[in-house]
């Protein structure tokens, strides 16, 4: 097959267990000039005492009136062998009634993994990407959405995801887009490209490699070889139309024979 429509392997499919995990956790935006959670959201009053009582200062949530705080979700990316010390992006939405997070800083939260695993830990000043603003009359203006915000690199890796490739005699890669075609000519280039029956398909989405002897102590090596390799993908004829501007696709499998239009 031709090389000027060919994919590299990293392109079109992934390595089984290799992938992120998504973590999330419960923490206080505070500093907020006002826009905080109303008094109706309980859980934030009772999430700032608990805060306090475990800081030292005794203070029952029925005492508690202000407007500076909220509560919000935080969650973040943990990306496949990320070490302890690294930074992640991280996402803040409020779960309350806030108005906007708009100079607001995220108290010291604990992001968990599904396992219940504590992995990282954020917090810093939250930015956000719109803003909303009001007057003492009726009605106001409101940019983008003023209650989710960002902390670039706000937090660090504290846990490590047990996976690695030390005990590994073998690698499983998975396609994006399943298909016999597709994956009989990665074992076919994987094949001649090392000279042995290394690959072999379990079904069209999945495939499995052997690692060599002479890669056994350096499997990064045949990885890095194995994403380079070229393979064109198999696609299959369609024609999609867009009704609303009168666009028309047609993928290069389509065969238009003798039609009257």
């Amino acid at each position: 097959p031709s090389t000027a429509r060919s994919a590299r392997i990293k392109d079109i499919a992934s390595i089984k267990g290799i992938r992120p995990n998504q973590l999330f956790g419960y923490g206080l935006v505070i500093g907020l000039n006002g826009s905080g959670d109303g008094r109706r959201t309980g859980f934030t009053i009772q999430g700032l005492a608990n805060m306090l009582e475990h800081l030292g200062v005794r203070v029952s949530a029925d005492e508690i009136k202000v407007s500076n705080v909220a509560a919000v979700m935080a969650s973040a990316t943990l990306p496949p062998f990320a070490r302890i010390g690294k930074n992640l992006d991280v996402t803040i939405s409020s779960i309350g009634d806030a108005k906007s997070l708009q100079g607001g800083t995220l108290l010291l939260t604990q992001l968990r993994g599904v396992d219940g695993e504590v992995y990282a830990l954020a917090q810093g000043p939250i930015s956000i990407g719109g803003f909303s603003a009001s007057g003492a009359a009726e009605g106001g203006v409101t940019k983008n959405h003023p209650t989710v915000g960002r902390i670039p690199g706000g937090a660090t890796v504290e846990k490590e995801n047990p996976f690695s490739l030390e005990d590994k005699d073998s690698l499983t890669f998975i396609l994006d887009n399943p298909d016999f075609t597709t994956v009989s000519r990665i074992v076919k280039t994987i094949n001649s490209d090392f000279g042995g029956d290394l690959a072999a398909a379990i079904d069209s989405g999945t495939l499995r490699v052997q690692i060599p002897e002479s890669f056994r102590e350096n499997k990064v090596a045949l990885l890095s070889q194995l994403e380079e390799l070229e393979v064109t993908p198999d696609t299959v004829a369609k024609v999609v139309v867009n009704e609303k501007t009168g666009t028309v696709v047609i993928g290069e499998k389509v065969r238009v024979l003798t039609v009257a239009v």
